[in-house]
């Protein structure tokens, strides 16, 4: 099987978590009911699916949705500038509230002419009397946190593990989504080949009614033959007719998959032809050789051991809670001089401080955090151990279903020969009048029942080959454009060399040779 497009489909994902919503052919979402053509392989069917399948194109929300949180976490980091302006205008009688006021109006004062407030000046005193009701200011002010007991660090490494596991994720699908377009193609071929071999023994059926009838005519056999016939093609048509529905079926499911919109075409079937054929030329890989290619790629795994790396840091932020929480403030302020009836008059300066606090006792909050932290800790250990488990069952039982089908399509291929030859026979002996018309209807039912049955055997094939590659990876091979930090520590203990790290980098697939693993 030509499995180039299946790589190259691999590279548009890649090209579409940076590239998506651009113009252009490649465009998600872009390719309608009239870009479909009326041939599709099964490559072509990969390409546009990975282009516009619903599911690529969640994940690849998913991916910016994190991004964006990205930004958000490293920007508590970072010095936050705020801009803040007021004005505000008071009721003259609510000002001088908290003066003492004579029954005539005027502020109480001592014997001396003077105010209760022996210290104020007259100018304070006249300011009293008729206080400013207007005022206004304008501040800037930027924060910066000093020390956060590493929560803020923590928070950021969560975000950017979080990212990761969404491009895992993502790989994951795409993968998924490769196995999918195959089995529902492979699907419609098997629809196909049923119609062909259930048309066949229609034919078969229709010229055996034909020769009864003639035989009849000729008054060598008797009605019961011609009846006997005419009930076995009549007991065939549906099940060709349920073939033929089938196929539409399978149709309709691929092109969902494929993201090509049924509401708009005539008669709601998509103009599409898939072709291509049941092979059964790829061979699998050993089964050592395949655990150890699913646990080194698949995508799943990667993003468990995300999570792990996730709760890791979720326990530093829990820790963080003992820790005091500091943080610089400066600013420059202009407002209003109080002192002054006109507001165009007004006074600036600069202000600095820094403010903390810490929690000294929090009855036991910050402990029941930190141990919430460590027991999500060893639950996604023990989830990750639990998929690599999983994974080798999964890659076991594909390896299974292939053998399976391997010996099945070898003895329905030797009985095939044998059903035609039992065939050929008993029409033979029918024509010498040593045989009946039930031993050729039922040779023609054995041959009809082996055709079908190894036409099944290799669809099983090919699908247990796609669920094969997609549990190994198989479909895709990635290069990784940022760390794996247990593949670094790996890398370490080998004294091999470790990249440059960058997490927020998009990713990429690179092709590999037809056949290879």
């Amino acid at each position: 099987m030509n499995k180039n497009a299946i790589w190259t489909a691999a590279l548009l994902a890649a090209s579409m978590m940076t590239a998506a919503g651009t113009s252009g052919e490649g465009t998600p979402g872009t390719v309608g009911p009239a870009r479909t053509t009326e041939d599709l392989t099964l490559d072509e069917a990969v390409r546009m699916a990975v282009r516009q399948n619903p599911d690529i194109l969640k994940a690849e929300d998913e991916i910016r949705r994190t991004r964006g949180v990205v930004l958000q976490v490293q920007a508590q980091a970072l010095p936050q500038v705020v801009v803040g302006t007021g004005f505000s205008q008071e009721s003259k009688n609510l000002l001088l509230a908290g003066a003492p006021i004579s029954p005539g109006g005027s502020p109480i004062t001592s014997g001396s002419g003077t105010t209760d407030a022996a210290s104020a000046a007259s100018t304070s005193t006249a300011g009293a009397a008729n206080p400013m009701t207007q005022s206004w200011d304008v501040t800037v002010t930027a924060s910066q946190l000093i020390y956060s007991g590493g929560q803020v660090v923590a928070a950021i490494h969560i975000a950017r593990d979080t990212m990761d596991a969404t491009i895992y994720s993502l790989r994951d699908v795409v993968d998924t989504t490769i196995a999918d377009v195959r089995a529902q193609f492979y699907a419609v071929l098997l629809d196909r080949a049923i119609i062909n071999v259930q048309e066949e023994n229609i034919n078969l059926l229709e010229s055996q009614l034909k020769d009864q009838n003639n035989r009849f005519d000729a008054g060598t056999v008797p009605r019961f033959n011609v009846l006997q016939a005419d009930v076995a093609l009549a007991n065939a048509r549906p099940q060709l007719i349920q073939a033929r529905d089938d196929y539409d079926v399978a149709v309709l499911n691929l092109a969902r998959t494929l993201g090509i919109d049924t509401r708009e075409l005539d008669g709601g079937m998509p103009q599409i032809n898939p072709v291509g054929e049941l092979a059964t030329d790829e061979k699998p890989v050993a089964l050592d050789q395949a655990l150890e290619l699913a646990l080194e790629r698949r995508p799943y795994l990667k993003e468990q051991r995300e999570q792990v790396l996730i709760q890791i840091e979720n326990i530093k932020v829990a820790l963080a809670g003992y820790q005091p929480r500091l943080t610089a403030d400066a600013g420059y302020e202009a407002r209003n001089n109080e002192y002054s009836k006109s507001l165009q008059k007004y006074v600036t300066g600069w202000f600095f401080g820094i403010t903390g606090n810490w929690d000294i006792w929090d009855s036991g909050a910050t402990y029941g955090e930190v141990k919430q932290a460590k027991a999500q800790l060893a639950e996604a250990k023990e989830t990750y151990d639990d998929a690599v488990r999983q994974v080798d069952v999964e890659v076991q039982q594909a390896l299974d279903q292939v053998s399976e089908s391997q010996d099945t399509i070898e003895s329905q291929q030797k009985a095939i020969d044998e059903a035609q030859e039992a065939l050929r026979l008993s029409q033979e002996r029918l024509r010498a009048g040593a045989g009946t018309q039930l031993d050729v209807l039922s040779a023609q039912v054995a041959l009809t029942q082996s055709r079908t049955t190894l036409v099944q055997a290799q669809y099983n094939y090919n699908i247990a080959m796609a669920q094969f590659d997609r549990v190994t990876a198989a479909n895709t091979r990635w290069q990784d454009l940022f760390h794996d930090p247990l593949v670094d520590r790996q890398r370490r203990q080998e004294g091999l060399p470790v990249g440059d790290a960058d997490a927020g980098a998009k990713t990429a697939a690179e092709t590999q040779q037809p056949g290879s693993h």
